[in-house]
């Protein structure tokens, strides 16, 4: 039978068109996109209308650029790092953010104090708290859906309340968020956004940070002044062709996707409700992300559960917010306070998931549950 894949807040499936559309810059517009002769004018104009579909996929009518990185840790360490290099301050990040940004403001501890908001068991982060926690910093960094959990952060409120206080770089990690919930710069109120290509049906190894107009950030590196001289490298016209594309795809589906995501998330819970297994939904779906559905067992180690599902053709995300054997705590599920007896299961849908997916997969799911508890 064929495997089961839930677990597309890890990666997604590269969408048809996609590598059609790559497949088609790779045979025909393969000049350097620097050069001026007519070869390099067909790739820069791939690049060109990738730039088109991403500003209008984030509601950008002029008030920002983008950046073409390698995905959204490059995006990350490009706003946190190259914004801290050009101010003072603290450096201000919420418990639950990513690795890309929380192992990127740890280079910065012993030079800038680096501060930590906490969050409450629900996941999320207080506007106030975090306003207070950014006076007198150069950067505050939010994701905006964080990733084991799903909760969606009020970012356009706590940047809000960040201004009033703080004239700091705010900066926002959508690797999650784009194209799974509304995002509208004219709105957000962030300096930056960064983006990861492989969340949204593109390849690995695309990504974007989107830059507003007058920020200034210092690049990682130097090389030939490409992109600004922010990001200096030949320009991967394949890559961010399709990640253009993707974009534009994401956001052309997204109320159809989400109204589907959401119907596919009850499939789930009404079928564990109705089988009497214990179980939680650590976020509720109206703080949630449509796409990632987290859920707490009580009793059922995470490792075995991942393990047992994985080899049943059911692939998910599990955690747990203890160490184990084979596993190491989670980090976030520690900052929400999970009981350490709770194991974690992620269910994330993409654009090609069915109801019949998921009905096999919960069927699988409490079949093991349940007997893992024993």
């Amino acid at each position: 039978m064929t495997p089961i894949y839930l677990d597309n807040a890890a990666s997604t499936r590269v969408a048809d068109e996609v590598i059609a559309l790559m497949t088609d810059v790779m045979r025909t517009a393969w000049g350097n996109p620097s050069a001026a002769h007519p070869q390099g004018a067909a790739a820069r104009a791939h690049i060109d209308t990738a730039r088109t579909r991403m500003l209008a996929a984030l509601g950008d009518n002029g008030l920002g650029d983008i950046i073409w990185t390698s995905g959204c840790t490059e995006a990350d360490a490009l706003a946190v790092l190259g914004a801290a290099r050009v101010r003072e301050g603290s450096i201000v990040l919420s418990a639950v953010e990513h690795p890309a940004v929380s192992a990127a403001a740890k280079k910065l501890e012993g030079n800038r104090k680096v501060v930590t908001i906490p969050v409450g068991k629900d996941g999320l982060v207080d506007p106030e708290v975090a306003a207070e926690a950014a006076e007198g910093a150069a950067v505050v960094a939010i994701v905006m859906v964080q990733n084991e959990l799903g909760v969606t952060q009020p970012v356009a409120a706590i940047a809000s309340a960040i201004r009033k206080r703080s004239g700091c770089h705010i900066h926002v990690d959508a690797a999650q968020a784009f194209g799974k919930v509304p995002i509208d710069v004219t709105t957000l109120g962030a300096d930056s956004i960064a983006i990861a290509g492989h969340k949204l049906h593109a390849p690995k190894g695309t990504g974007a940070l989107w830059l507003r107009n007058g920020v200034t950030v210092e690049p990682l590196w130097v090389g030939g002044g490409q992109q600004r001289g922010l990001r200096g490298g030949t320009q991967d016209a394949p890559g961010t062709a399709g990640l253009g594309l993707a974009a534009e795809r994401a956001i052309a589906a997204l109320p159809t996707a989400r109204t589907r995501w959401l119907e596919l998330a009850n499939i789930i819970t009404t079928k564990l409700d109705a089988s009497g297994l214990p179980y939680r939904q650590l976020v509720p779906d109206q703080r949630r992300a449509p796409h990632i559905l987290a859920l707490g067992f009580k009793g059922v180690p995470a490792a075995a559960l991942r393990t047992v599902l994985s080899s049943r053709g059911v692939y998910v995300s599990t955690g747990s917010s203890c160490a184990s054997v084979d596993e190491k705590p989670s980090a976030v599920l520690a900052a929400i306070e999970l009981p350490q007896d709770v194991g974690m299961c992620r269910l994330s849908f993409g654009l090609d998931t069915t109801a019949g997916d998921v009905e096999r997969a919960i069927s699988t799911i409490i079949e093991v549950a349940a007997t893992l508890r024993k």
